[in-house]
């Protein structure tokens, strides 16, 4: 049985204000000549299939267009949500497309029940947000650990009577990853860690969150990204796993995406870029330029795009000269929620910042729209159901 693990599509996701639809759609057309020549039988997508909760026309238009050539292709394709996808809205009309080999698991409700590819069983499982899912999962703590441990359960009370080979599907920060700049923090309102041990019990767990393409553990691994979301996976090799499995084991191998732009990280003088022959490739990358002159050179991004016309990001970092204080885009680009709302706090009032008391205050407003949203996509799951029960 050959499956493809894949993950964070993040479809209508922007690349420093530059669209990714395109690159995004070249990765469907490799992904579907991937499950041809290798005979897959089933696409596996774990997770953040969306990159937000309300997408474009456009970019439904594409991921009905790439389930649809893949199953045309001989796979099946198993989707399940991530923190990024409205779990009602990608689980639309999912008992129905069932029928056609699309499998869209984005409710609790589905926890413990696999799709089955050919003897193989497959459990998605969707992002759980603790706040909503522990109380449901019978979960002892509000983590992201108890509420995977819950869910695993129900996934082992499964596999018990069942027997064969087990596949499971997480979105989720597992111990040992590595993080990149372009995920989306799930630590606020619960530990976010899970260790590996979580998932003891079955032969191979397809991760999805981390958009680096890595193992953690024996039979756990993250796909990634299909294309680089952020400067800081300029090192990345994008692409997906392979897995196969038969009844002497598993055996996993990597397939690279295509690179539809390279990105390119540059530090130096304005001078020493424009005229060092070593970044030659980079006149045709995406660049994140760092110039290091002790004075700020005029018209600096007009004349790096004369070499380098696909500059995106412009930064400074003079040498020699006293250190200037850090832009406001920089200094905030690795704040979290709760500390940007205290800075904006502290900034309306003249430089006073929050008490404790203020600060507790706000963070219970953060974490209540992270679970007002999660629970608004869970219900309208639940009274969809009720609604269908209530009509037969």
């Amino acid at each position: 049985m050959r499956l493809i693990h894949t993950s964070d599509w993040h479809l209508g996701r922007s690349f420093h204000r530059v669209g990714l639809l395109d690159a995004q759609a070249a990765f469907v057309d490799h992904l579907v000549e991937v499950v041809r020549a290798e005979r897959v039988d089933a696409v596996l997508v774990s997770g953040d299939v969306y990159d937000r909760a309300l997408p474009a026309p456009e970019t439904v238009a594409l991921l009905s267009e790439a389930v649809t050539r893949l199953i045309d292709a001989g796979a099946q394709v198993v989707l399940s949500s991530g923190n990024h996808d409205s779990a009602i809205r990608l689980g639309f009309a999912a008992e129905l497309l069932e029928r056609a080999g699309l499998h869209i698991r984005t409710g609790l409700s589905s926890i413990g029940r696999p799709v089955m590819v050919g003897d193989v069983a497959v459990h998605p499982l969707p992002y759980l947000e603790p706040s909503v899912a522990a109380d449901r999962l019978g979960a002892g703590e509000r983590t992201h650990a108890a509420v995977l441990g819950a869910a695993m359960e129900r996934v082992r009370a499964d596999l018990a009577g069942r027997g064969g080979r087990s596949v499971v599907m997480a979105h989720a920060f597992v111990t040992g990853g590595a993080t990149s700049e372009s995920e989306r923090d799930i630590s606020v309102g619960g530990v976010s860690a899970v260790h590996p041990s979580t998932f003891d019990g079955v032969d191979y767990v397809a991760l999805g969150h981390l958009h680096g393409r890595q193992q953690v553990d024996d039979g756990q691994r993250y796909s990634g990204s299909p294309v680089p979301l952020s400067f800081s996976e300029v090192n990345h090799t994008k692409g997906s796993w392979l897995v196969e499995l038969d009844p002497a084991g598993v055996e996993v191998s990597a397939v690279e995406a295509p690179v539809h732009k390279p990105l390119a990280v540059l530090r130096g003088t304005l001078e020493e870029l424009l005229a060092d022959p070593r970044h030659a490739g980079a006149e045709k990358a995406w660049c994140q330029v760092t110039l290091t002159d002790s004075v700020r050179p005029l018209g600096a991004m007009d004349r790096l795009r004369e070499r380098f016309p696909d500059t995106l990001v412009l930064q400074f970092d003079p040498q020699g000269v006293r250190e200037l204080p850090t832009p406001y885009a920089a200094a905030v680009r690795q704040r979290d929620d709760l500390d940007l709302c205290c800075d904006f706090l502290a900034h309306v009032r003249g430089g006073n910042p929050p008490t404790e008391a203020e600060r507790t205050l706000l963070g219970s407003a953060v974490e209540g729209s992270r679970r007002d949203r999660a629970r608004h996509d869970d219900e309208g799951q639940t009274d969809a159901r009720d609604a269908r029960s209530g009509a037969a």
